[in-house]
């Protein structure tokens, strides 16, 4: 089905609350900057409109793509079909307990991972100073398991609310998650709502002094600032892949408007006016490139998305 603004009010009109948007240029929702049009870009402002939206998606056989802040995602220029959910609009951080050691707080999966930080800094709660600087959102956070330095954000959750194409809401505890290297058991057919994270309770300057160290750590190693999704392939067992595209030479290289960092070789960066067929291109260089030095076939942690 052709998912116009005159069939969405025919559908939606009496059951959807929020922001639509139609033909919507996914550059605006990419750390990228790169990616063609959304049929429909929607934010709901509760969880009914998102219920009612799932559910009548279902039933029209249209399909749809959770997308948090659009960091580690290529889209391609073609866009995507069907709906783009975007959770912006839930960004709630509640204690829900609180004792002698630990807090734990009930996090919404629009809230940007460094709007957690901060609130970690202003409270003393320890746990996730690693993850500063590393932009997106709570919700894209625990979909891809984001980890940096030896640590990853499975390691502070406790449980997950998710969403089905049913419009069911579950409550998963962590072993039922199934987290794995840059992955989690979390179907994209499904939508994290919420998670329960555990923090232990600090020295507010120590705190603030570790997340500090750790922006100074990354600004260090990575192209921070620049228009860039992560680190665009996986690191083989034991070994660096920004390391292995290093020594392939591949700093650098470059193809139309986007170019391998000359900071972190694992990172792509957009130049200004790149698109995702020049990006999928140097990608595939640069794999053949590595296999042709090292041997090993990158694979990509980058997830790429379209038509």
């Amino acid at each position: 089905m052709k998912l116009d603004e005159k069939t969405w009010e025919e559908i939606f009109r009496d059951i959807f609350k929020g922001e639509v948007n139609f033909m919507e240029s996914m550059r605006n929702h990419t750390s990228l900057k790169i990616g063609g049009p959304a049929d429909v870009f929607v934010m709901p402002e509760d969880i009914s409109s998102l219920k009612n939206l799932l559910i009548a998606l279902k039933k029209e056989g249209i399909p749809f793509l959770p997308l948090g802040g659009g960091t580690n995602v290529l889209i391609k220029d073609e866009g995507t079909e069907g709906v783009v959910i975007n959770l912006n609009s839930f960004k709630k951080i509640e204690i829900l307990n609180d004792d002698e050691k630990y807090v734990n707080l009930y996090v919404e999966a629009g809230t940007s991972a460094q709007r957690l930080v901060s609130f970690s800094r202003e409270k003393g709660y320890s746990g996730i100073e690693w993850l500063a600087g590393i932009p997106g959102t709570v919700g894209g956070a625990i979909a891809g398991n984001a980890g940096a330095f030896g640590y990853e954000i499975k390691d502070v959750i406790i449980s997950v609310w998710i969403i089905n194409s049913d419009g069911v809401l579950t409550k998963l505890i962590t072993k039922e998650i199934d987290f794995g290297y840059r992955r989690s058991g979390i179907s994209q057919k499904e939508l994290i709502i919420a998670a329960e994270i555990t923090l232990k309770k600090d020295n507010e300057e120590d705190v603030s002094m570790r997340i500090n160290d750790f922006l100074r750590k990354r600004k260090e190693r990575q192209p921070i600032g620049q228009l860039s999704a992560g680190c665009v392939f996986k690191n083989p067992p034991d070994l660096s892949a920004g390391k292995l595209i290093d020594d392939a030479g591949c700093k650098g290289m470059r193809v139309g408007d986007v170019e391998v960092s000359n900071v972190h070789a694992n990172f792509f960066i957009n130049r200004g006016k790149a698109n995702a067929s020049d990006f999928l291109r140097l990608m595939e260089r640069v794999i053949n490139r590595v296999k042709e030095i090292s041997g090993i076939i990158l694979e990509p942690e980058i997830r790429i998305i379209g038509r």
